[in-house]
Order: structure tokens, then sequence, then C-alpha cells
């Protein structure tokens, strides 16, 4: 399994096990939100605080023979939280049942508050004397597991957003507004790119920009905290605690105030952000009027009044407020109703003005269902104040509809090359030509390293593993746990059209993975010298399509094979009276039976990933076969001002795009179609088991 697909198998585990704790405990979940996220935090620091200490240590000077002490400020140096011994996650976890672990943990978070001004008052405390001593035992097990030590990377960082999403879901806290869903802030941070300056959130909600923000500074191997100072506005006290949190959690810090934005400004940011990032409630109409009018983060007037006095619609204000904030090189990206963009009357009166300013960069439509608290579409506006003259007059239509990932049966995000693909539509509107062929050879160089993975590669355990070969010895083995049995039926059996089936299909299988592996080498070789010009990289993209579905036709393969084994086992079984015989071992069969089935889903999954990343090469050269931005129907337009003037200022990006051309049948991808149906079964599975629960817990209370 994928490192990615390891950690989101054990983010679903946490998140089941504490969320399973917390029914069984009568706790609702506002009750158990914060003390929960809490608990996340500090498993998070002291993560962070493991993987740094060792290395300060070795570089502390010594005095004496005595080397000097350890400090906050040297964790700070590493973007970690310096954690005195009892606010060290080990210290609770090892606490015995005796032990009044609510005062341990309120002890914790006093002595983080106490070397941190920037937390103190922020970490819950009291909050936990209404958990019970063992709820709170289990759940720091719970978040302790042994798994989580054998993983790199900033899991837990990961993993505090997770928990975010999913309290989002359940409406834990202010209606689950205070989350906008990670593909979309990574997206807008990975455009707008804040690599250094003042970065503002009027509506910062749990963070998310902040974070996101930091990420594109250290994918630069640089460090966000000497690069970006942050800023927010939150009206919620609580969400101001989680927000301080996410950014504690990731080694950064902020100044968030609470405010409510409509009427207060108290950073005094007028036109002096470098980067602004939102996402702002929708469609509020009870902002008084008056109160605002004369505000001068209104450079385009009031979007309409109503009858009450309130303007009609908040969105344009939210709008004019993030185009105010910035400076002459700012640069703003944030969500937004689908209906502003097309609105009319007085609030296309704004919208004109601002697309008259050139500032208007990009425009991305977004389809419903990416929202835990919305199902309603929206879009992401991104303007540049320091636009290049070439596109003054000119902004990027995108359409990004038709492109998701099903995460639930109700929610939808981007996958990572998704987002990429979509920021390879920028990059080509930049001009930025280098990257749009970097992502491309990157796919070709990923979809190589993955063929060789199904020869070779290292498990979660970091165990060799050979999937291929693995899953053919597996098969053998099965092949040969039931010849014994086999050996005592006579020639005119039912099981011989089966036996015979799967014998003539092993060695064929052989010889293709043969030819698969000789021409994944061969690749491999040539890309040694494969040059990175676009014409190059598209006969390489071309080139390797035959690989890409060699390795769907060994997926068939793979299935079918293990099918054939099952159908023999199974005829053997219910026709042969093979559980009758001493020549049949039961135990032994199915072990087998299990460990090929095991083998077999190994060895899928990773020759699937082969012709994954083929075709997110073929997606990009497909429609861009110049490498220079073109119109391609349904997906992206750079239009004119002309146009849009010609469109009643529509901002739309569907209006301008048209729509994308029915795909052949030929084309259909069977595999994700099928792998959308899991998704839904799996969520009405788990609705099924949640609704059976209530319903049992219903009638014990009525004594049924």
């Amino acid at each position: 399994m994928a490192q990615l697909e390891h950690i989101e198998a054990i983010e679903k585990r946490l998140w089941s096990a504490a969320d399973t704790l917390r029914a069984n405990s009568n706790y609702a979940s506002n009750e158990y939100f914060l003390p929960v996220m809490g608990l996340v935090f500090l498993r998070h620091a002291y993560s962070r605080f493991l993987g740094v200490k060792d290395t300060i240590e070795a570089g502390l000077p010594t005095r004496g023979g005595k080397t000097r002490a350890l400090t906050k400020e040297d964790f700070s140096q590493k973007s970690a939280i310096f954690l005195q011994p009892k606010a060290q996650f080990d210290t609770l976890v090892a606490l015995p049942d005796s032990a009044d672990r609510a005062k341990a943990i309120i002890d914790a978070m006093e002595s983080i508050e106490a070397d941190y001004e920037n937390l103190r008052g922020v970490l819950p405390k009291s909050e936990y004397q209404e958990l019970d001593n063992a709820v709170l035992g289990q759940l720091l097990r719970t978040l302790n597991p042994e798994e989580l030590r054998r993983v790199s990377g900033d899991v837990f960082g990961r993993i505090y957003e997770y928990f975010l999403t999913q309290f989002a879901d359940q409406k834990a806290h202010d209606g689950g507004e205070f989350f906008t869903p990670v593909s979309l802030v990574s997206l807008i941070a990975n455009i707008i790119e804040p690599t250094g300056g003042t970065v503002l959130d009027p509506a910062c909600g749990s963070g998310g920009m902040f974070v996101q923000s930091a990420r594109v500074v250290e994918r630069r191997h640089e460090n966000p905290t000497e690069k970006l100072t942050f800023y927010g506005l939150e009206k919620n006290a609580t969400t101001i605690r989680l927000a301080k949190m996410n950014l504690a959690v990731h080694g950064l810090e902020g100044d968030i105030q609470k405010s409510i934005t409509y009427y207060e400004d108290p950073h005094e940011l007028l036109r002096k952000a470098d980067f602004v990032m939102a996402n702002p409630p929708f469609n509020v109409d009870e902002i008084d009027a008056d109160k605002v009018k004369s505000d001068p983060r209104l450079p385009f007037g009031l979007p309409g009044v109503n009858k009450k006095g309130k303007v009609s619609n908040g969105n344009y204000v939210w709008i004019s407020y993030f185009y105010s904030y910035l400076n002459v090189q700012g640069r703003a990206g944030f969500v937004m109703s689908s209906q502003a963009s097309s609105a009319g009357r007085d609030e296309a009166k704004v919208r004109q003005k601002l697309v008259e300013t050139g500032d208007v960069d990009v425009m991305v439509a977004i389809r419903s269902n990416f929202f835990y608290t919305r199902t309603v579409p929206c879009e992401l506006w991104f303007l540049n104040r320091a636009k290049p003259e070439a596109h003054r007059d000119k902004v990027l239509m995108i359409d990004a509809r038709n492109i998701y990932r099903k995460v639930t049966r109700k929610i939808f995000d981007f996958s990572p090359e998704q987002e990429q693909n979509l920021l390879g539509l920028v990059w080509l509107y930049r001009g930025e030509i280098g990257r749009y062929l970097d992502l491309v050879a990157g796919y070709c160089q990923r979809m190589l390293a993955e063929g060789a993975a199904c020869f070779t590669m290292k498990d979660d355990e970091v165990e060799t593993v050979e999937p291929l070969p693995d899953f053919i010895g597996v098969l053998v083995t099965l092949r040969g746990a039931i010849e014994p049995f086999l050996k005592t039926l006579t020639k005119d059996a039912l099981h011989i059209e089966p036996l015979k089936e799967l014998d003539d299909a092993i060695p064929l299988f052989k010889a293709d993975v043969d030819v698969f592996h000789k021409a994944a080498d061969e690749q491999q070789a040539a890309w040694g010298a494969q040059k990175t010009t676009n014409g190059e990289l598209k006969k390489a993209v071309d080139r390797l399509a035959t690989l890409a579905e060699t390795s769907r036709d060994l997926v068939k393969q793979t299935d079918l094979l293990y099918k054939l084994a099952c159908r023999l086992i199974e005829i053997c079984e219910n026709e042969c009276a093979a559980r009758d015989s001493d020549a049949w071992v039961n135990r032994d069969i199915t072990r087998a039976r299990k460990s090929a089935d095991e083998a077999r889903a190994l060895a899928v999954e990773q020759l699937k990933q082969v012709r994954y990343f083929w075709k997110q090469a073929h997606w990009l050269t497909e429609r861009f076969p110049d490498a220079e931005l073109r119109d391609v129907e349904g997906l992206v337009k750079l239009v004119d001002q002309a146009e849009i003037e010609a469109n009643d200022w529509s901002l739309t990006p569907g209006r301008y795009v048209g729509v994308a051309p029915e795909e052949e049948d030929e084309g259909f991808d069977f595999e994700e179609a099928l792998r959308d149906i899991h998704v839904e079964l799996e969520d009405l599975n788990a609705e099924a088991v949640q609704l059976a629960a209530t319903i049992k817990k219903n009638f014990e209370e009525l004594g049924v």
C-alpha cells in the first residue's frame, strides 16, 4: 500500500475508534469536539517534538563536558513545540487507571501555555473534567497506535485536518462552517503562491488557508515562519482556538483576532496585504448598510440595499473587501457562491467595475458536494493587482465541474494529480512552460517507477515485497494444496474443465508478466536519455501507452486467475465432496486461498498505478499538444473584456468554455465507475450499521 493510502487508513481507523468511543459514552459531538481536538493537537506536538529532538541534541554546544539544556527556541527554529516531560504524550498514555487523567492533561496543556504566549487561554483544559477517566484513558490509547511510529512526514498534521473534516461533517461546531475542504484551500494557495509577505484571511475559520500557504513555502525549502506573517479575523471564539491550535501543530504563529469583519478592521491592512485568502459565508443578507456605506474597503460602492436597510447580498461586500486589502503587487484567492459570478442589478455594476480594473485573473468553477455543510456548487476567484500587461484585459476561465474524486457518497474532492493538472493550466496561462513540462515528465517517471514496483517494492513494514512474482508464487502454492485431492478424482469428474482453464492460464500469465517486466526495464533504460522538450515528451507519452495498456490487461488477468482458482475450489467442495476426503486439507487450502487473495489485491493495486500516472500525462498532452494554452471545450478558455461585457459582465466559466464533448463508450473507465460504486456501498453499509445501533438503543430505552 502506498504511504498516502496507509495514512488514509490510519486516519479512518483513528476517527472510527474515537467516534465509537463518543457514541458509547453518551457525549454529544459538540461536547466531545474540543477535548478530542486538544488531544490530537498534543499528540501531533509530541510527534514533531520527537522528530527534531535528536537532531537538536546532536547540535547542542557543550561546556566543561556538560551539554546545554534544550530550550523552546531550539524547537521553534525547527517549526516544533518544546514539551516538558509531563506534556509528552507517552507520559499521559502510561498513566495508571488510578491516576486523575483529566488533571494530568490539564497540567500538560498549562505547561505548554506557560511556554508559548500565543497559546495562552487557547488550549482546552476544563473540558476534560467533563469526560470520564476511563474514556480519557481509551482516547489517549486510541490516538497512540504503534503503527504511527513507523510513518514519516507531517502525519498528525493530516490527522488534525482529517478530524476537523469529520467534525465539520457532523456539524459539531458552528454548523461546520469553520472548515474549508483541504483540496480547495490547497488549490487556492498553489495558484496565488504566497512565497513571502503578509497573508490575510478575513474569515479564517480553523486556519486552513495559513497552513496551506506555509506548505507552499516549505516546498521551496524555506522556513514559512521567516517568510510569511499571518493575520486572521474570526467572529467565533471557539473557532479562534481551533485556528491557533492548527497553526501551532504545524509550527506556525498568527495574529488572529475576534472580529465581525463587516464592520471592523482591527489589523488596519487596507491596501497593505500581499496575499488575501478566504472562504467567507455565502449570500448573507443581514449586513447593516448604514454601518458599511462609508467603509473605505468598498471602493466600488454598495452592492444594493433592501427595504430593511440591509445589504441585499453580502457576497460583493466580501469581494470588495478582499480587493481593497491588496497592495499594488497583491494577489487574492477566495471561495465564493456560484450565484455571485452572474448576479444582476447592483451586484453586476460592482462586478463590472472590478473587471474593468483588469485585476480579475482566474475563475474556477467547482461542482457541488465539495463542502461538508453545503451541497451547492461554488467558484474560486483569483485577483492579481500586478497582472502582466498582456493579460490586463483577459480572464482565464476554468470549468472544473467535471474534475473530481468521490471520497464518500456525499463528499467529493480533488486527487493530488487532479489539482496538479488544474495548476498546469494556470502555468501555461502564465507562460511557465518549464513547470508544465516538469509535471508531464514527472508523471512519466512516476509511471515507470510504479512499473518497477510491480516486481520489487517496500511495504508498510519496510519489508521487500514482489507483487507480481509473489502472486504467481502463492497461486502455485494454492494449486499445489489442491493437487493431492485432484489425484483422487476420475478423469471425467466435474473439475476437469475449470482445472484445464486454470492450468492453461497460469503459464500464459507468467509469459505476459515476463514481457511486461522486460518492456518496463527497456522503457526505464530509455528514459535515461529522454529529452524533456515538449515534442520529445509527447513522443514519450505516446510510446508509453503500450506499457499502460499492458498493465491494464494484467489487472484483468490477475483477477481472472484468482477467480479460476476459487471456481476450482468451489466445484471440488460442492460437486466432488472434497470436504469428505482426507486428501483435502481444508486449513491449508483456506490459508493458501487467503494469501492468494491478499497477493492479488496488492498486485492489482500496483498495476493500476502504472496506467493511472500514464493517464495523467496523456490528459495534459492530449489537450495541450504544443505546451501552449488553448481553448478546450468544456474545460478552459482565455476570455477578453469585450466578450465579458457582451455577456453582462458575467464571470461564470461555464458561460464561456462550452460543454465538454461526450466521451466515446470505449473510453469509459469501468475501474473508476466500480470505485465510485464501492465508495457508495461502503457509505450505505456504515449508515446501515449506525441506524441498526440507533434502533437497538431506542428499543432498549423503551424496554422492548
